[in-house]
């Protein structure tokens, strides 16, 4: 019961920390996938650390050592505590975020999940001494129940209930009552009198150790690799196109963790026959799905892509189960694998964007699965009829040798469509920005397109007549159009923007203005200079700070707009941190009395209204949406009159007083009903869950407005 207890509250611990730290510093790194993708990195790394810790431990100490030491590194990681990280960790601008993360994540939390991830492999090595003849493996699938468990409380209770800080401090009390579980268990090794490598006959798991093929360390290394590439690699990808919200990095990492679950509880749970057609079934399911590209629903997308990942992960690791060596090895097998995790979490954080211009380690992680299942098979001649029925086993080969050429051929041909009609490719940290161009019969249609992901961050026209034309969300029947148009349009006006995309606000600025710009992204900024014209263009002064929005406003002087347009909700992974009631005082003390906060808040997942209409009634301020249905044509049938495109696009305007603008009175929409589920968002609880929008019809909106 000890070894059992203990184990299981180190891996809860050991994994409610992840989203939990994750929830802290998103704010502080514009809350892309990239940050939640370091986390796991950095997760990895120091999962490796615990097991060699462990696996040195094990080989190299008497067991009264091994308990003093690891009770001294316990007494060690309680001084850590709490966990919540210092304000002084708030990066200055938007360069090397991720060491900065590293560094952070390392001086808070490095000691205690050092010690978290020795638990597994330490504590089974301490169980084999101390109950010689039972397999210690299933401890290892109640570890992982553990961590799902602590998975799916996060978003589902712990997150919607507790604010962080009291998740801290709560956190901090469960690692107290795991130190005194590991002194139980280390009393009960001091006492045992067993041998240190149990060996019985009567455990199929004990059988008398023999020495591991290389070949098999070299899986035990390349099959968990693969399974967290496609961790990540699914993540990214539906974090990218939803939003980076706790939610979506639990259900792949659940799935992920369950496959650890039930491979390793009972060996007849990993069935070759059915997982192995499942697996590349599931492959075969994602190039379904690229090929469908815009047209199917993300509901589906996220549905099989997490499928596809969950039969992948279950191959690698029912297979991985299939290769445990003896106790004997036990701490160097964990280690093993470990390390091919970190191997994979590596691989997807800081090699991929150097060799790939788009997430393209999704497609490799699936086409690796393929092949895989081959080299499996063919290693291991003696488990599936290779003796008995060789033509048979001949002629499955020879069908998954065509198979996994069939999938790879087609992803490859899907990683290539996803930039091949780009101007041009960049790729960092914040995610992919690509140019591309709208070569029309008629040349005055020609534009330069910016994306993000697959969203459209703003377009211009080349023609030297229109391209200072606003389009997009930004023309003169948009919401910020029509107020930037009648709001004090005759003197001097100072305009704050959140999100630079092409700069295509600028446009609407005239002599006398300032336009000041908040961009977290470099590569951004440098793009809006080098492609596009609209700040070369703009009549007003233009000003441009580089980094988060929020952290800006707090070092900042009182900047006293008169207009500030907050436009960073338009994409997919919104930056949540902008929409608290602590982000809105912010925004208070930076406008003018009677200055105008317009927020950008069309999405196609999240009904942002509620929680705009909820932060405005806090803040005591009036709220007018505007809601533009935008236009389809640009010209009549001859090409000549000229039509401004104008998107789909819903704008709140908040204001202190009543907004006095007949233009924008006479189109402001009739606020919808505010369900009482839609609660004030603040830096401690923003749940999205009321607020999203799993249905057809928003599916179909986004693709309409692109």
């Amino acid at each position: 019961m000890a070894f059992g207890l203990a184990i299981f509250c180190g891996a809860f611990l050991l994994f409610l920390v992840q989203p939990l730290m994750a929830r802290y510093i998103l704010p502080w790194f514009g809350g892309g996938p990239a940050v939640w993708t370091t986390c796991m990195l950095f997760f990895q790394v120091l999962l490796l650390g615990g097991y060699a810790y462990a696996h040195w431990s094990v080989q190299n100490l008497s067991v009264r050592r091994q308990v003093l030491v690891h009770l001294a590194l316990l007494g060690v990681a309680l001084f850590f505590l709490p966990i919540a990280p210092a304000d002084h960790w708030k990066p200055v601008d938007g360069t090397a975020p991720m060491g900065r993360i590293l560094g952070l994540l390392g001086a808070c939390l490095g000691v205690p999940y050092l010690v978290l991830a020795a638990t597994g492999p330490l504590m089974q090595a301490w169980f084999s001494r101390v109950q010689p003849g039972l397999s210690p493996y299933r401890l290892y699938a109640l570890s992982n129940l553990g961590s799902l468990l602590a998975l799916v409380s996060y978003p589902v209770l712990v997150e919607p209930v507790f604010s962080r800080r009291t998740q801290s401090l709560g956190w901090s009390a469960g690692l107290v009552v795991f130190a005194v579980c590991c002194a139980w268990c280390g009393l009960q090794v001091w006492r045992s009198n067993a041998p240190a490598a149990p060996e019985t006959a009567a455990n199929p798991d004990d059988a008398a150790d023999a020495k591991v093929p290389w070949a098999h360390r070299g899986l035990w290394l390349v099959l968990p690799a693969c399974g967290v590439v496609l961790l990540l690699a699914v993540t990214n990808r539906i974090c990218q196109d939803i939003a980076v919200i706790p939610f979506l990095w639990v259900l792949p990492l659940g799935l992920y963790l369950l496959t650890f679950i039930i491979s390793f509880d009972s060996p007849r749970w990993y069935w070759r026959p059915f997982w192995l057609p499942l697996a590349a079934a599931g492959v075969f399911g994602v190039v379904w799905m690229r090929s469908q590209g815009e047209g199917l629903d993300a509901g589906w997308m996220v549905g099989i892509s997490v499928a596809a990942m969950f039969a992948g992960c279950m191959v690698c690791h029912g297979e991985v189960c299939r290769l445990r060596p003896p106790p004997a090895h036990l701490t160097g097998f964990y280690l093993a694998l470990s390390g091919g995790g970190a191997i994979g979490g590596l691989f997807v954080a800081l090699v991929a964007p150097l060799i790939y211009r788009h997430y393209h380690e999704f497609q490799m992680g699936f086409a690796s699965v393929g092949w895989l299942i081959l080299v499996v098979l063919l290693l291991d001649r003696g488990g599936w009829s290779w003796r008995k029925k060789p033509v048979l086993a001949g002629g499955v080969l020879i069908l998954l040798t065509v198979g996994a050429i069939a999938a790879t051929l087609a992803l490859r041909r899907d990683a290539r469509k996803e930039i091949s009609d780009s101007v041009e490719v960049t790729r960092n940290f914040y995610g992919v920005l690509k140019i591309t161009e709208d070569q029309p019969t008629n040349s005055i249609r020609h534009t330069v397109n910016l994306f993000h992901g697959s969203i459209t961050h703003g377009k211009q026209y080349t023609a030297p007549e229109r391209r200072r034309w606003p389009t997009t969300y930004y023309t003169g029947t948009s919401g910020v159009g029509l107020l930037l148009t009648h709001l004090r349009a005759d003197q001097p006006r100072r305009v704050g923007v959140v999100g630079l995309g092409t700069g295509s606000l600028a446009v609407w600025g005239k002599a006398g203005d300032t336009f000041r710009f908040y961009e977290i992204n470099p590569e951004v900024l440098r793009l809006a200079r080098s492609r596009f014209t609209f700040l070369a263009d703009a009549l007003s002064k233009v000003e441009v700070v580089l980094g988060d929005a929020r952290l800006s406003f707090e070092r900042e002087p009182d900047q006293q707009f008169d207009i500030l347009a907050l436009d960073a909700f338009s994409g997919d992974a919104i930056p949540v941190h902008l929409l608290t009631r602590e982000a809105f005082a912010i925004y208070g003390r930076h406008l003018k009395p009677d200055g105008v906060l317009a927020v950008h808040i069309s999405n196609s997942y999240l009904n942002l209204e509620p929680i705009l209409r909820r932060a405005a009634a806090d803040c005591k301020l009036t709220c007018v949406l505007v809601k533009n249905p935008g236009t389809d044509d640009l010209f009549n049938d001859d090409g000549e009159d000229e039509i401004p495109e104008a998107y789909s696009s819903d704008w709140a305007l908040l204001c202190r007083s009543s907004l006095n603008i007949p233009e924008i009175a006479s189109v402001a929409a009739t606020p919808a009903p505010i369900s009482p589920k839609v609660e004030l968002w603040t830096d401690d609880r923003s749940s999205l869950w009321p607020v999203m929008l799993f249905h057809s019809n928003s599916f179909l909106h986004r693709w309409q407005q692109r």
